[in-house]
């Protein structure tokens, strides 16, 4: 009996983790403005390295567009990356790019914008920012829609710096909840 019971609890508590851990994809930016990008400020240099999958087509003709940021506001927008004089976004290669623009805090957000007919698939988009230890990387793997801003935003509101926001609302409602599964189990 007790052993069921555990059983039970453990089954509980691990499709609680489980359903936490999931990866974000890929989505169409809903109100994503690039007019409203900031253009002023200090300038810093990032490194951008965007691979296109095996799975594109040979070459792309496409324009590709990208915009990246923080959660704070600092937003760096580079149009016209692609160049098919220097070959650029062939499939399974990999582009480098250096791009200037507003410094930021940990980049949280990158968003990829194509115009044409080839329907370009990236791979993954990893970004530097000199003075940061570490890239930030974002794995695409699936066809930017046309005409679409289209991307992730792991971004928390900068006025989500309170403990609530650092550690998710989400995640306390999964915790109480077990704790009140976990209870009712124990004690029927």
């Amino acid at each position: 009996m007790v052993s069921t019971r555990l059983f039970t609890l453990l089954l509980c508590f691990v499709s609680l983790s489980v359903s936490e851990s999931k990866v974000l994809e890929p989505h169409a930016a809903e109100s994503f403005n690039v007019s409203l990008i900031q253009k002023l400020g200090t300038s810093c240099s990032y490194r951008v390295i965007i691979s296109t999958s095996c799975s594109s087509s040979r070459y792309t003709r496409d324009q590709i567009s990208i915009a990246f940021g923080d959660a704070y506001g600092n937003q760096i927008y580079s149009p016209r990356l692609d160049d098919p004089s220097i070959k650029t976004f062939e499939q399974c290669s990999s582009d480098t790019f250096e791009i200037n623009g507003p410094c930021t805090y940990q980049l949280c957000y990158v968003y990829l914008y194509r115009s044409g007919p080839d329907g370009w698939i990236p791979e993954s988009v990893k970004i530097h920012s000199h003075g940061s230890k570490s890239d930030v990387t974002f794995p695409y793997n699936t066809l930017v829609p046309e005409s679409v801003w289209y991307g992730f935003n792991y971004c928390k509101s900068a006025s989500d710096s309170s403990v609530l926001g650092a550690i998710g609302l989400e995640r306390i409602v999964l915790v109480v909840v077990g704790f009140i599964v976990a209870g009712l189990i124990l004690f029927l």
